[in-house]
């Protein structure tokens, strides 16, 4: 079936139709989803998201970007088969969460320092949740256990770099970027005088820069909100329509004979949609089975991120030729490998936590706090930190890579 195919317009069309009716129909349910989604993203994700992205775009045209890319070229490239400009989306999408990843793989495409292949290996396994939403809200705030965050953020980061491992064979015959510089200069030289030549090749002011920024972050926040409300919408009609139990059941009866148990069908349609959604759900079956088995389909989720984040990320990505196919494609193998993770990983963990616990304490001990209720600038402060950190440890590894390289050569 061809993208533009009659029949698939006709879907599309009577889809349209049916929303609409199902709007006029629920009414009340949906603004109230409507007021939601607008809350979630004014409370939390606007002023979380903002200050990274406004950054970003500054250090990109400052050549902060070009400086890291000569320092992390000896360990993104063998390693992830990216430039070392990888680097800075890696330490930067990890640190602040889906879609701040797609939006810098989008700019560093459209300035022509990484080629298609390569961003459609670095999007694919640098679009991750940030660490205060997989410690915070989901393990303290869902599951009430701070050593929960420990397996949850340990199979979520991990995973990423293995998918990152396994996507360094896509496209291989793909053409790669030219490193930055070829100089017999030392390395922090080199850095520096590449960070410096991106600067004059950009040539804006820096008020003009600060602007700019500011302007590409708030478009991209706005259609991010777009995207929050608008799911939030569906996903609560769907409940009305009761479209999501059907989906539920029919899960069931297909992983079902696979030992699976049928109380998570509805935790994974809810983070099929929606990532928030998805991991309450698994945190509210019933205390009968198994706690690992809801560590596990909870970090599946998270590792998947749900439809609502694809759809801002198909959004950004649409402004390049990088395609969306396999960044999917991405998330479905993130998302069984940190289950399968999950597994491998509880028992070591499990020991770990019990050894800093008294004997009579159980190894996952529960907190009576809710949602962590954190400010706009102890937000941005960690974040920042995770992020120097990652970079820090990038720079250690380059370093050591480089030595090793030039001892074997």
């Amino acid at each position: 079936m061809s993208r533009h195919s009659p029949i698939l317009t006709l879907l599309f069309a009577i889809s349209a139709i049916a929303l609409v009716f199902s709007l006029v129909v629920f009414s009340q349910l949906s603004f109230e989803a409507a007021v939601r989604g607008l809350k979630i993203w004014w409370e939390v994700v606007f002023p979380s998201t903002l200050p990274f992205i406004v950054l970003s775009e500054v250090l990109m045209g400052l050549g902060v970007v070009h400086f890291m890319g000569v320092l992390l070229e000896p360990f993104m490239r063998p390693l992830f088969n990216v430039p070392g400009t990888g680097g800075f989306v890696l330490a930067m999408g990890f640190s602040s969460g889906y879609p701040v990843a797609a939006k810098l793989t989008t700019r560093l495409r459209q300035q022509g320092n990484i080629t298609k292949a390569e961003g459609e290996r670095l999007v694919s396994f640098t679009t991750t949740g940030d660490p205060l939403f997989v410690i915070g809200a989901v393990a303290i705030g869902f599951f009430h256990s701070e050593q929960m965050g420990v397996v949850l953020a340990t199979t979520h980061y991990v995973s990423a770099i293995i998918m990152g491992l396994l996507y360094r064979f896509h496209a291989p015959f793909a053409t790669v970027t030219k490193p930055l510089d070829k100089t017999s200069l030392p390395l922090p030289l080199r850095a520096l005088q590449a960070m410096h030549r991106a600067r004059l090749r950009d040539g804006r002011a820096f008020g003009k820069l600060m602007g700019d920024a500011v302007q590409s972050a708030l478009n991209t926040l706005f259609m991010i909100g777009g995207f929050i409300i608008v799911f939030s919408v569906l996903i609560q009609i769907f409940a009305a329509i009761h479209l999501t139990p059907f989906i539920s059941s029919i899960l069931t009866i297909f992983l079902g004979p696979l030992g699976f148990p049928p109380a998570f069908s509805q935790a994974i349609i809810s983070g099929l949609f929606e990532v928030t959604l998805g991991a309450q759900a698994a945190s509210v079956v019933p205390d009968s089975f198994s706690l690992v088995w809801k560590a596990a389909i909870a970090s599946a989720i998270l590792s998947w991120g749900g439809l609502s984040v694809h759809a801002q990320v198909a959004s950004i990505l649409s402004e390049t030729d990088i395609r969306v196919a396999p960044y999917l494609i991405a998330r479905s193998v993130h998302a069984v490998i940190a289950a399968i993770l999950t597994f491998i990983v509880w028992e070591p963990l499990s020991s770990a936590s019990s050894w800093f616990t008294e004997k009579s304490v159980p190894v996952f001990i529960p907190v009576t706090s809710g949602i962590p209720q954190t400010s706009w600038w102890e937000t941005f402060a960690f974040s920042g930190i995770v992020a120097v950190g990652i970079a820090v440890l990038l720079f250690v590894a380059s370093i050591l890579t480089r030595q090793l390289i030039s001892r074997r050569s």
